[in-house]
């Protein structure tokens, strides 16, 4: 019996400890309610009466020195664990600040946006950013000739002279929606449709060559410029507050007739100015016409807004590069 426990011993002794799985390969081995350890002390009742002491000690020397192992080898590799991940023993020392993440303000705004015109009955459609030449001028009635078709204004991706070839561009507009919907859909339509849009433009504190449009279409039989002029004051109060300074102003588009702009008062009575948030007008007949909804039963009202620049207002930005550069000091300001 004691050559047994000898041989026990010298197991435990050689028994290499370097790692987690190596250590737990112990412990099952030696130390579980089935190891070897106490497999060896069910084996007492087979020894003589007069060997009990002397191998009772032997067996109890071989398990404090397998614990003793176990335990120091697991110190051991614990204390290396926490110096490799830099883990403190004073649990009562301050954390390494973290950096959590926050909405970008575009987001915020574009998020508000959606949130209002849902409350107002308005659904959300989206389109593709590289659109052809009919859904982004022809079907909008630009005439062949209109500035904003020029290569200067705008990012063609193809263009041809092959009059079989739709010329290819990135959306100047979020308006190819509109014509997409009114394609596929039957009236009556409120929708808005948000997305990036891309213009051909000088980089500067008030421009940029991409920038974000919501554009809003309500179309049914009898809709009236006074619901369109009701629809923006709505929208006004609800982004900017119930006591907003606004007016509304005569303008001109290709696809609305009348058409107008909305400008808010932004500043002091004093020393503050007009700045134009949107532009809208009632649906031209032609833009019916080009997407096959009968102009003679039904009216509408199309809108757009940048929502760079409503964001630039609400949050008192004034350069609109900044919304781009992704400046980690920048964004900081907005967490909620």
């Amino acid at each position: 019996m004691i050559d047994k426990i000898e041989q026990l011993k010298k197991e435990i002794q050689d028994f290499n400890l370097s790692g987690n799985d190596e250590l737990e390969a112990f412990r099952l081995k030696f130390l579980s309610r089935n190891g070897e350890v106490q497999e060896m002390f069910k084996l007492m009742g087979s020894v003589p009466k007069q060997e009990k002491a002397a191998v009772g000690k032997a067996m109890n020397e071989v398990k404090v020195l397998a614990q003793n192992k176990f335990d120091t080898a697991k110190k051991e590799l614990e204390s290396s664990t926490k110096k490799e991940f830099g883990a403190l023993d004073d649990i009562t020392l301050p954390v390494e600040p973290s950096f959590t993440g926050s909405f970008h303000p575009l987001t915020q705004a574009l998020d508000e946006i959606k949130q209002i015109f849902l409350r107002l009955g308005f659904n959300i459609a989206d389109g593709p950013e590289l659109e052809d030449d009919f859904h982004n001028f022809t079907a909008l009635n630009f005439p062949p000739d209109h500035p904003a078709r020029d290569m200067q204004d705008t990012f063609f991706v193809r263009k041809s002279d092959d009059p079989k070839s739709d010329d290819l561009v990135l959306r100047t507009h979020t308006s190819p929606v509109q014509i997409r919907l009114m394609k596929e859909q039957k009236p009556p339509l409120r929708s808005i449709m948000p997305g990036r849009v891309f213009r051909n433009e000088a980089v500067t504190a008030k421009s940029y060559f991409q920038f974000n449009q919501v554009e809003g279409l309500y179309v049914d039989e009898h809709v009236t410029m006074g619901e369109l002029i009701e629809t923006l004051v709505m929208f006004a109060r609800l982004m900017y507050g119930s006591d907003v300074k606004y007016r509304v102003r005569p303008s001109f588009f290709p696809f609305t007739e009348p058409s107008l702009e909305m400008d808010v008062w932004w500043g002091s009575e004093n020393g503050g100015q007009w700045l134009e948030i949107l532009g809208a007008g009632m649906v031209d007949p032609n833009v019916f016409d080009a997407t096959g909804v009968d102009s003679e039963k039904y009216t509408g009202f199309a809108f757009g807004m940048g929502v760079d620049r409503i964001a630039m207002l609400r949050y008192g930005i004034d350069d609109i590069r900044l919304l781009y550069e992704n400046d980690i000091r920048f964004l900081n300001q907005f967490k909620s």
